[in-house]
């Protein structure tokens, strides 16, 4: 019987290059003998961006930032960019998306939800497949201004950190 994450990620199927990634979640607390089956663009093979660390960006600003268009996933992928860059955090981009494991308290929603993973918006998966990659080669300059931290807009913010930007319906902190 396959595990659920096993099935998530069979699940996400770009239009692109198929390869073997093994443990694509390594730097969380997964165990790190699965195989699993994951696509990726060619775009980030031609630029020297990892393909396993392109996807793992693309799904956090897909399920994290989707209806906040180009300018609202740029914001989560400077977040996760700069904890990348914190001695606090995990050093790689899977390894802050898949932070705390697949069940609550983690990092980002999306990841220990229960839900399936696999992008059911065309259009929104291809703009943050296309943004994940330009933010891992060339990335833009950070409107967050050095944030770490961000919620929704809709929840009352129960941090006392210094608020850097608000952008969209999410308030980014450091």
């Amino acid at each position: 019987m396959l595990t659920t994450k096993f099935r998530k990620i069979m699940y996400v199927i770009l239009p692109v290059v198929t390869l073997v990634c093994s443990s694509c979640a390594a730097e969380s607390s997964k165990p790190k003998s699965r195989t699993t089956t994951a696509s990726v663009s060619t775009n980030a093979m031609r630029v020297g961006v990892s393909p396993r660390e392109q996807r793992c960006m693309a799904l956090t600003l897909y399920w994290e930032a989707r209806g906040e268009g180009r300018k609202g996933m740029t914001a989560v992928g400077w977040t996760v960019l700069n904890r990348v860059k914190h001695r606090e955090f995990p050093s790689t981009v899977c390894g802050v998306a898949y932070q705390g494991g697949e069940t609550p308290p983690c990092q980002f929603s999306w990841w220990c939800d229960g839900r399936s993973d696999h992008p059911g918006e065309r259009e929104s998966w291809r703009t943050a497949l296309t943004l994940a990659g330009e933010l891992l080669s060339r990335p833009p300059s950070d409107p967050t201004h050095g944030a770490l931290f961000y919620h929704s807009t809709a929840i009352k913010a129960p941090w006392k950190r210094n608020r850097t930007a608000k952008i969209g319906s999410h308030i980014f902190y450091r």
